[in-house]
């Protein structure tokens, strides 16, 4: 392990913006656990993987980003 003095100034911001993420994430937890998905998701789920399995793509992002323009 590395000491602090030896890392660069950008090391360490990435080291306590990793530390403070952890600590927030122990903190809060998954507030969507415990909760299971509506049906019509699960739904959606099995048929976009199942089109993804037959080679069908998804839509363009060029055509989403068109639509909420």
């Amino acid at each position: 392990m590395r000491k602090v003095a030896d890392m660069s100034v950008d090391e360490l911001r990435q080291l306590i913006a990793a530390t403070v993420w952890e600590t927030l994430q122990d903190f809060l937890g998954d507030p969507d656990e415990g909760l299971e998905l509506q049906e019509w998701v699960k739904e959606r789920l099995r048929r976009s993987l199942a089109d993804r399995a037959a080679g069908q793509k998804g839509v363009p992002l060029e055509r989403v980003s068109q639509k909420i323009e």
